[in-house]
C-alpha cells in the first residue's frame, strides 16, 4: 500500500537547495548592502552623523554658552580654557559654533525633507489627474518659479517683513521661505516620470478597481519614484544649507541674536587676518557638512543604479561565503 504522506526524497533534495543558494534578496537590502560596501559613502554618513550629534550634545561638553562673556578672554586665540577660541565680544566660539550648526542641520534637514514631500504630492496629482488639473497646477508651478527668490527673502527677512520678524525667530523664517522656492524644479521632474507610470498596467488596473486617488498616489507612483525621492532629499539639505550661508552671509538670512554658520562666516570675513580662527572654524565645519552629503549623495546613486559596477555587486559576499562553505565541505 503506497503512503500518500511520504516525502520524495529528490523533491527535499530540490527545496534544500533552493534555500541554501537561490536565496530571494529584497530590494531595499541589495541597497543597503550596495551603500554599505561603499566606504566614501559610509565615511560621509559617519562625518554628518557624528557633527549631528554633536550639534545636539557638543554644549554639555563645555562650560560656557553662546550668551555668557568671559572679559578675561577677549579675542584669544584656542586654548585650554576656550577650546576654539573666542570672540571679540569674549564669547566662546565652541559655544557658538556648536549652536551655529544646529540651526544649520536643522534648517538644511527640513526643508531638504518637507520640500521632496511638497513636490512628491504636487507632482503625482498633476500627473494623476491631468487635464485642466494639470495645466493650472502647472501655471502655479511655472508662476512660483519665476518669482525672485532673492527678493523675496531679503523682504521677508529685513524691514518688509517687520511683522514676521517681531513673531517668528529668523532660522524659522528663513524655512518658511526655502520651503517656498525649493521644490518646484523637483516637482517639475516628478510630474514627468509619474506621466510614464500612469500608462503602466498596474496602474490602470488600480484605476480600473476603483481604488481612491490618494491610495493609487501614495502606493503606486510614490513607491515608484522612491529612488529620486532619496536622492533629492540628500540634494535639498546640502542646498538648504549652502543657501543658509549664502543668505546670512551677505545679511538677509539668519539674524543675531540667532546664531548660524553663514551668520559667524558673515561676521569673521572682514577680521579674518586678526581672528582667523573665527573664520576658519565655521568655515571647516560648513565643508564637512556638505562634503559628507555630497559623499553620501555619491554613494546612494551607485547604490539605487543596478548597472554601477563601482561597489560590486550585492550578493558578492554571499556568493564568496557559499563558495569557501563549499570548499571546506570537500575538503573534508
Amino acid at each position: 500500500m503506497t503512503n500518500l504522506f511520504a516525502s520524495d526524497p529528490a523533491a527535499v533534495a530540490q527545496e534544500a537547495k533552493i534555500e541554501n543558494d537561490d536565496v530571494v534578496i529584497a530590494k531595499s537590502r541589495i541597497i543597503l548592502r550596495r551603500f554599505l560596501r561603499n566606504r566614501t559613502a559610509v565615511a560621509g554618513l559617519a562625518i554628518f552623523l557624528a557633527l549631528t550629534l554633536l550639534s545636539f550634545i557638543g554644549g554639555f561638553f563645555s562650560g560656557w554658552d553662546k550668551e555668557a562673556i568671559d572679559p578675561l578672554n577677549i579675542g584669544t586665540p584656542p586654548s585650554g580654557e576656550h577650546l576654539l577660541g573666542t570672540s571679540q565680544a569674549g564669547i566662546d566660539l565652541y559655544a557658538l559654533t556648536v549652536e551655529g550648526t544646529r540651526i544649520s542641520i536643522l534648517i538644511g534637514l527640513v526643508v531638504g525633507l518637507v520640500s521632496v514631500l511638497i513636490a512628491a504630492v504636487y507632482g503625482c496629482t498633476m500627473a494623476y489627474f491631468g487635464g485642466k488639473v494639470d495645466k493650472v497646477m502647472l501655471f502655479i508651478l511655472e508662476a512660483l518659479i519665476m518669482m525672485p527668490a532673492l527678493l523675496v527673502v531679503a523682504v521677508a527677512t529685513s524691514g518688509g517683513g517687520i511683522g514676521l520678524k517681531k513673531n517668528l525667530p529668523s532660522w524659522l523664517l528663513l524655512i518658511i521661505v526655502l520651503l517656498v522656492f525649493s521644490w518646484m524644479g523637483t516637482a517639475r521632474l516628478i510630474r514627468s516620470l509619474s506621466l510614464s507610470l500612469m500608462q503602466r498596467d498596474f496602474v490602470k488596473a488600480a484605476r480600473y478597481m476603483g481604488v481612491p486617488p490618494r491610495r493609487i498616489v501614495w502606493r503606486h507612483l510614490v513607491p515608484n519614484i522612491g529612488s529620486l525621492l532619496v536622492l533629492d532629499i540628500t540634494r535639498g539639505v546640502t542646498g538648504a544649507i549652502l543657501a543658509e550661508v549664502a543668505f546670512s552671509f551677505i545679511g538677509i538670512g539668519i539674524k543675531v541674536p540667532d546664531v548660524s554658520l553663514g551668520v559667524l562666516i558673515g561676521q569673521a570675513t572682514s577680521q579674518v587676518s586678526t581672528f582667523p580662527w573665527m573664520f576658519w572654524v565655521p568655515l571647516a565645519v560648513m565643508f564637512l557638512l556638505t562634503g559628507s552629503l555630497a559623499m553620501m549623495n555619491d554613494g546612494l546613486r551607485d547604490a539605487f543604479d543596478p548597472s554601477s559596477g563601482s561597489i560590486g555587486s550585492a550578493n558578492g559576499s554571499a556568493r564568496t561565503g557559499k563558495t569557501q562553505k563549499t570548499a571546506k565541505k570537500k575538503s573534508t
